[in-house]
Formats: structure tokens, C-alpha cells, sequence
């Protein structure tokens, strides 16, 4: 035992403060880099995140620079210092238990084939949800876009995207629109609920109309939607992919944001229950439940029309998300076949961490940020993407 008392002796003497501290910060900054970074370029914190991403290379590399280090300090007749290895060894940790956890976390990858996908994605008129199915088109998918508007881009003679005139605050219409996709092309493995609308008004300028429509759109249709689409999915092996497009704002709240705010809220309620239900049923008698992946995107201020009227209080900390963006994001999420949680920009992904402080802290944070200020430039009425 002396021997093995000896080192750990060793081992313990390599982490000096100043290496401690390094090792520290190589773990921050590598968690943060594991978010979704903008790859539009800007000076912003997120893209300089992006930037940093480069000091993680995959662990081959990482381990081809250390040993050609420490040759190359023999090679001169230089003393070898331990700290490129202990930092080597350090990101190989911090690189298995990220790995480890969204295996653990996230479940086995559902394989996607592009060419034998079939997506539907509701409010796909313009913004954010046109920009996905493009997306989708172009990997080979089948797209079906869902609107009560005709998308601007959309012809008549459209090969790869296809639109129906449907209200998916209506459940009776989401019904007859999900059959007609089967008829046309077949049982859809991908949603993408992605429709929503603002009003931008305090709670009493808010007629009862507007309100709950905006729960219709923003929170009903997620039911309304999944009640119709998760039988098929289920039934199959083959499983599904959901995508509930939320908000930061469903954490944070903002003034003249009563009713849009506490839609998004609901809806990270309904993505954990929904994922918990459909993880807990049994598999002999709902074979595509192992295959059924939940993807929750909670972006901050997109490049869209539904706040393009509105000035960001900072484009450093807190950039407007490029729609394409995250657009390719969401993509990529699909294809990667895991339950994920987007968050773009980075303080989307910290905005959680702010329950935790002190209710002055709370405040001041909401003061600095220009969150309850912003929407007083809105105008108000009603916008969609």
C-alpha cells in the first residue's frame, strides 16, 4: 500500500493552484462551447464561443499535440512538464462524461433516412418554419407545410414542398389534414410545431379573443397536433421525431407579454410530460415508443417578423439568432436522432441559472437586460412569422 499511498501523493502534487485553475477554466469554457453557436459571423459572445470551439478538437488531435510536445521538448534536451498531459488527460474526462451523459441522458440515436421521412411543420408560411422545411427538402425529405396563409415562396407547381390552408388551433382540421398527408404521402415520422402569433399588448388592453387565440396557436395546437400524430408513431418501430419550438421568454416572462409568454411557458411543461408519458409505456404494445425522439428549441430573439420591430439592448451578449441558423440547428437535431434541448444564443442556455440568485440580483438582471423595456416600441397587433 505504500506504493499506491506514494502515488497519490504524486498525482495530487501536479494540481498546483495555477494548474487547478487552468483545469477550471478549460471545463467552463468547455461546457459553453457545447451549446448551438451562430454560423452567421458577428461580433457577438456567441460567436466568439464559436470561435473557441477550436481549442476542442476531437481527442485524437488533442493527443497528437501533447506527445509531439513532449518529443519535441526531449528533442531540445528541455525538461517535460506534466501539465500538457494532465490537460490532456483533464479534456478526456470532461470529453467521456459529456459523452456519457447524453448517451445516459438522451437514449440511443434513432437512425434517420432522409428519403423515407415524411415532416409536417405548422406555421411553415414564412420565418423560422419556411426556412426549416427548405431545409428538410434539401436533405430529401418529404415536407408538408401547414398554414392558414399561402407561403410567399410557395408555387402552385412546387416539387418538393407542399402546402395546406390549415388552422391548427382546430383539432377537427389537423385531423382532416393528417389524412390527407397519408393519402398524398404517406404517415409523417417528423413534427415540427413551430406555429405562433404575438399581440404585444399589457394583460388589460387584451381583448378575450386575442388571448385565447394566442393560446390556440402557441400552446393548443401542440396538443391538438401530437394527440393526432403519436398513434402512427408509436404503432411503428420505426418511431418519430417532435419538435416543440418554446421560447426564453416561457423562463423569463416580459411585460406586455402576458399571454405569449406563459403559451411558451406551458409548452416546456408539455414537452417534459409528454417525453416522461411516452418514456414510461410499454414497449410490447407500443413498439416505436424506444424510437420516438423530443427535440425542445428555446431561442431568444430571432430574424423573423415577429419582433423585427424591436431593438436588441445588446447585440454583444444578447445577438438576434439568424432564423437559417437555428433553421439548420433544428435540421441537425432531427438527423442526429437524440431528445436535445436547443437553446440559441448562449444566454438562453444560462437564462435557467437565474432562479437561483438573489431577488435583487433578479432584478438588476432584468433592468441591465431591457427585457420588461423592450416591448414598449412594439405597437402592439397582432404578428406572426
Amino acid at each position: 500500500m505504500p506504493e499506491v499511498s506514494a502515488l497519490t501523493t504524486d498525482i495530487l502534487s501536479l494540481f498546483t493552484p495555477s494548474t487547478t485553475l487552468l483545469l477550471l477554466s478549460i471545463s467552463t469554457v468547455y461546457s459553453i462551447t457545447l451549446s448551438p453557436h451562430p454560423r452567421t459571423p458577428s461580433f457577438s459572445l456567441d460567436y466568439l464561443l464559436h470561435l473557441t470551439s477550436i481549442l476542442f478538437p476531437p481527442l485524437p488531435y488533442i493527443y497528437f499535440l501533447t506527445i509531439s510536445y513532449i518529443l519535441t521538448l526531449l528533442a531540445i534536451s528541455k525538461p517535460v512538464a506534466a501539465t500538457p498531459f494532465l490537460i490532456a488527460v483533464w479534456y478526456t474526462l470532461l470529453y467521456g462524461i459529456h459523452a456519457l451523459n447524453t448517451r445516459l441522458g438522451n437514449g440511443k440515436a434513432r437512425k434517420v433516412v432522409w428519403r423515407e421521412q415524411i415532416a409536417v411543420v405548422t406555421g411553415g408560411a414564412g420565418g423560422l418554419g419556411w426556412m426549416i422545411a427548405e431545409v428538410l427538402e434539401r436533405k430529401g425529405c418529404g415536407v408538408v407545410v401547414w398554414d392558414v396563409q399561402r407561403p410567399q415562396e410557395w408555387t402552385e407547381d412546387e416539387e418538393g414542398i407542399r402546402w395546406y390552408k390549415v388552422d391548427v388551433g382546430d383539432a377537427e382540421a389537423v385531423e382532416k389534414a393528417y389524412e390527407k398527408v397519408k393519402r398524398d404521402l404517406g404517415i409523417p415520422t417528423i413534427l415540427i410545431n413551430n406555429a405562433g402569433i404575438v399581440n404585444g399588448l399589457p394583460l388589460l388592453s387584451l381583448t378575450p379573443s386575442q388571448y385565447t387565440r394566442t393560446f390556440n396557436i402557441n400552446t393548443l395546437s401542440h396538443f391538438h397536433t401530437c394527440r393526432t400524430f403519436l398513434p402512427a408513431m408509436l404503432a411503428s418501430p420505426l418511431g418519430g421525431t417532435i419538435v416543440t419550438v418554446s421560447s426564453v421568454l416561457g423562463h423569463l416572462g416580459a411585460s406586455h407579454l402576458t399571454d405569449y409568454t406563459a403559451s411558451k411557458a406551458a409548452l416546456l411543461a408539455f414537452h417534459t410530460s409528454l417525453s416522461a408519458e411516452i418514456a414510461s409505456l410499454p414497449v410490447a404494445s407500443n413498439p416505436g415508443a424506444e424510437n420516438i425522439r423530443m427535440v425542445l428549441v428555446k431561442p431568444g430573439q430571432l430574424s423573423t417578423n415577429m419582433f423585427s420591430t424591436l431593438k436588441s439592448p445588446s447585440d454583444f451578449f444578447g445577438p438576434v439568432v439568424a432564423a437559417k441558423d437555428l433553421a439548420m440547428e433544428i435540421v441537425d437535431a432531427v438527423e442526429r436522432g437524440r431528445n436535445e434541448v436547443l437553446c440559441m444564443p448562449v444566454y438562453a442556455w444560462l437564462v435557467e441559472w437565474l432562479g437561483v440568485l438573489p431577488v435583487s440580483l433578479q432584478r438588476v438582471a432584468r433592468w441591465a437586460s431591457g427585457v420588461d423595456g423592450a416591448m414598449e416600441s412594439f405597437g402592439g397587433g397582432r404578428k406572426r412569422d
